[in-house]
């Protein structure tokens, strides 16, 4: 008998929120529907909480902001490396990210 076998976390996605925002809900809908099929390691910020206030300057009025890198890659320290910034995406957007990134 052939199992399947998962594929492995190839990605790393940070995302970054603000609360409250729609689009932010909407797009974390989006990445959360892609994680069912195509998983990756996922880190949400919401640059409104506390303690975000680096991220906070950038993108208060910027979210959703997704970055997308490979695993094993440095993973990200400056707020010039999030560099994928989409109002509005869909599955197939996302995909296309993490396939990129895999590439890299």
């Amino acid at each position: 008998m052939i199992r399947a076998t998962p594929r492995l976390l190839a990605c790393r996605i940070t995302f970054f929120t603000r609360t409250p925002c729609s689009l932010c809900d909407t797009a974390k809908t989006v990445v959360q529907n892609v994680k069912t099929k195509t998983p990756f390691e996922y880190t949400e910020i919401d640059v409104m909480e506390p303690g975000q206030e680096k991220w906070k300057g950038v993108y208060e009025f910027d979210t959703p902001v997704i970055h997308v890198e490979k695993l094993g890659a440095q993973h990200m320290d400056t707020v010039k490396e999030a560099r994928k910034l989409m109002h509005r995406f869909n599955e197939e957007d996302v995909v296309k990210l993490i396939e990129e990134a895999e590439r890299a």
